[in-house]
């Protein structure tokens, strides 16, 4: 996310801040100064050029004087209520007689009476930040005149940041009023930009639910004011944002424990497993246990990477401020690194418990693949080898009705011989021919000797046609 740390000081053209005119925020901005949009004749223009200049001066630090109030917001919002919202905030500003933000525009402020109004789109959220004037002497207590956060405002998802900042002189009264208020307990004080100011927070919600921030000014200069102001805003925001991976982390650690459980359970019982269709049920459960982290790491995923890059951009701003202790009090610096970074590892040792557990799964499933392919090898070759020997009880068993079917042709045959040696007897050969008897006796031998060439002729062709189609 761009912040524009060069554009500190760059006060917005007129009509660049949504007050009517073309918008210089946002990117297509010119390069001739004059806000007309550069043409650049004989050349395709990336679609996502506009964006990308744009964003490097996006959210420009506005110069702060006097004593000054700032209210943020943050809402966290998908697609759709984001675009729903956007359209609510163009209609807002056209009540006001204000030129809302445009269609691509995720960057937007507009001046009301004496604040200004600032609507930011981020990744996942959306940021409502006005800023006016204080009145030192005024209540502590309740929100600030003013402020358009009433019965008109729209929020457009669940609220996340709530956040309270005031910059006030460091030796008046109405910083010792506000000073006193903090929780000594959870107390961050530090001095920042070499002197030029002191910071003050608790990180806890007042009655108004808000984290307060107090800023005491010893000569920062408007530049100064105003980006250390957006800073700290942004402090607050990302830090909130970067605590849901926590939450994230915990919701998931019952999972993850129970699959490691799980998992325990099914090596001492793949220990004993003994049998092909034990060692099926082995990997099916090996399987689903599978299933069940990978839902569950693609499911934190998202929300870890986005708290490990928020709480980079914690951490930036922090080295920004170049913090300066006072003595009895930790700086922010301090505060968070023992309250949010061991939350940071907490989120990063779940994810290593979710690789190594997904690792553990592979290996045990591989091993019981293994497993059960050689038990399938094993059946599978005692399946071969009854094949083979009923194979065999087959081939045998054709050779016994070969051999009967010889006999049984064979004696049909001969009963045809006798018929005809019988009718020819009858006939005028029938002093040239010997007996019929005779006659089917010796047609007995030749008989036989036919048909068992013929059936095995009959074979062979067979078999080489067998071995011809293989």
């Amino acid at each position: 996310m761009a912040d524009s740390d060069s554009e500190a000081g760059r006060v917005p053209r007129a009509g660049g801040d949504g007050r009517g005119g073309p918008r210089d925020e946002g990117g297509g901005g010119g390069g001739d100064g004059g806000g007309a949009e550069p043409r650049l004749p004989g050349f395709t223009v990336h679609p996502s050029r506009d964006f990308v200049l744009g964003e490097l001066h996006a959210r420009p630090f506005r110069p702060q004087v006097g004593p000054r109030v700032f209210l943020r917001y943050g809402f966290t919002v998908d697609e759709a209520a984001a675009e729903a919202d956007r359209a609510w905030f163009a209609g807002y500003c056209r009540s006001l007689g204000l030129q809302g933000p445009g269609e691509a525009e995720r960057h937007h402020l507009v001046e009301i009476g004496e604040g200004v109004l600032r609507r930011e789109r981020h990744g996942e959220f959306l940021t409502y930040t006005w800023d006016g004037l204080l009145d030192p002497a005024a209540a502590i207590d309740g929100a600030p005149p003013g402020h358009p956060f009433g019965a008109r405002f729209r929020a457009p998802g669940p609220m996340m940041v709530a956040a309270r900042l005031d910059v006030v002189p460091a030796d008046s009264s109405a910083f010792e009023r506000r000073f006193a208020r903090f929780d000594r307990a959870s107390l961050c004080v530090a001095e920042t930009d070499g002197g030029a100011s002191v910071i003050a927070t608790d990180f806890r919600q007042d009655r108004d639910g808000l984290t307060r921030i107090l800023v005491g000014d010893r000569g920062l200069s408007p530049v100064q004011a105003g980006a250390q102001s957006q800073r700290l805003l942004e402090l607050e925001t990302y830090r909130v944002f970067a605590m849901l991976g926590l939450a994230e982390a915990q919701r998931q650690m019952p999972r993850v424990s129970a699959i490691e459980g799980a998992l325990l359970a099914l090596a001492e019982r793949m220990r004993t497993s003994v049998g092909l269709e034990a060692n099926r049920a082995l990997l099916d459960e090996l399987t689903r246990l599978a299933a069940d982290l990978e839902a569950s790491a693609a499911e934190s995923a998202y929300r870890f990477g986005a708290s490990r890059a928020y709480y980079g951009i914690v951490r930036q701003r922090l080295e920004i401020f170049g913090e300066r202790q006072r003595e009895g009090y930790f700086t922010l610096s301090q505060f968070l690194s023992r309250r949010l970074a061991p939350a940071m590892r907490t989120c990063e040792t779940l994810e290593e418990r979710q690789v190594k557990l997904a690792e553990k799964l592979a290996r045990a499933a591989t091993l019981l693949r293994t497993r059960v392919d050689v038990e399938l090898q094993q059946d599978n070759r005692s399946q071969l080898a009854a094949m083979n020997r009923r194979a065999r009880l087959q081939l045998r068993l054709q050779q016994t009705v070969e051999g009967l079917s010889v006999a049984a042709v064979s004696y049909y045959v001969v009963g045809l011989i006798a018929y005809l040696a019988k009718g020819a007897k009858t006939g005028p050969l029938a002093a040239w021919l010997p007996s019929p008897e005779l006659m089917t006796g010796l047609a007995v031998p030749v008989v036989l000797a036919a048909v068992f060439l013929t059936v095995r002729r009959i074979r062979r062709h067979h078999s080489d046609e067998d071995h011809g189609e293989r």
